[in-house]
């Protein structure tokens, strides 16, 4: 997740520090719906600050939310990918446990007729950062957060960029990263069980991947689950999120909980005249079943702002293309 009031850390956390966030989807797509057509637009759709993004699919109105800019968890509206409507802050509480200024990389996703927010925010008590949960009756909020937080991992950095995935059988699975660059340490992206309701955890945290190609720099973060044609595809973001050198990488599994190859050692989308640093993708699906990447780019150059970008995800012989 992002660091967006850095001044008053080391330059080394400082550059640690980046972003992420993943609305996943479990369904593949068909034949049918990769046929070149779906909606049109030009990004970057949000050209504003939005880093870290996620897009709620809600029976074709689409709901978009960032990483804190102002509100705690800023959010827009839109019936067509294209025009974005700005909502009131849909988080305007944090819980008693969090310090302002850092609610990074929310995860929202509908559970039955509620919807959840999965956010990271700064813990008072052991100033690092910890993933919290929060509920809501309508995805434009209020969410309204648990006392305690979900995911704590502090004496591993803390615990930042959330991210869920839906089995066909209905079990739900958080991901994160521990933010191990921020104290030397590796960084790993991990998942863990949740409850029925997605409010707790069960069963065991496991280990997924860590940091261990060279354009990742010290860290992988912002993870994202994809199925595919029987297969799990975990993209995520690597390298220092305040420079064109981050990017985006993924990895394969036949199964949900790993183990996960990374079938090339450069980025999977690196920064181009589309933007730079490209990074915090999430997978969303439209009504028709069809898979996107919402992410973000500094549009206008390093320390710009990160504006939110929408692609077209489809498979080539098992590889994911972005057009």
């Amino acid at each position: 997740m992002t660091n967006m009031n850095g001044n008053n850390m080391s330059p080394r956390k400082r550059l640690a520090l980046g972003i992420g966030l993943a609305c996943l989807a479990s369904t593949p797509l068909s034949a049918a719906q990769a046929d070149g057509h779906g909606p049109t637009f030009t990004n970057p759709v949000i050209d504003a600050n939005f880093p870290d993004p996620c897009i709620l699919n809600d029976r074709g109105v689409y709901y978009a939310y960032s990483t804190n800019s102002g509100p705690n968890l800023p959010a827009r509206m839109s019936t067509d990918l294209a025009h974005w409507t700005p909502l009131p802050d849909a988080m305007p509480s944090l819980p008693i446990w969090a310090k302002p200024g850092r609610t990074w990389a929310p995860e929202v996703v509908k559970n039955g007729s509620k919807y959840i927010a999965y956010f990271a925010a700064h813990n008072r008590q052991t100033d690092k950062q910890a993933l919290g949960v929060a509920v809501s009756d309508s995805p434009e909020g209020p969410f309204r957060a648990t006392d305690e937080p979900l995911v704590d991992q502090a004496e591993i950095g803390g615990a930042i960029d959330p991210g869920t995935f839906t089995t066909s059988k209905g079990d739900r699975y958080l991901l994160w990263k521990n933010d191990g660059n921020s104290m030397n340490q590796d960084t790993w992206i991990w998942i863990q069980k949740l409850s029925k309701d997605g409010l707790s955890l069960e069963g065991a945290s496991i280990k997924l991947i860590k940091q261990d190609q060279p354009w990742e720099w010290v860290l992988v973060e912002a993870p994202s689950v994809c199925w595919h044609d029987g297969k799990s595809y975990l993209f995520y973001s690597a390298n220092f999120y305040g420079s064109c050198n981050y990017a985006m990488g993924y990895a394969v599994s036949s199964h949900l909980l790993g183990p996960y190859v990374k079938t090339r050692s450069t980025p999977w989308v690196s920064s181009s005249n589309d933007g730079c640093g490209p990074g915090g993708g999430g997978v969303f699906r439209t009504e028709d079943g069809a898979a996107y990447m919402a992410y973000h780019t500094w549009t206008k150059g390093p320390n710009s702002y990160r504006g939110l970008n929408i692609k077209r995800l489809d498979w080539n012989d098992g590889v994911p293309v972005l057009r």
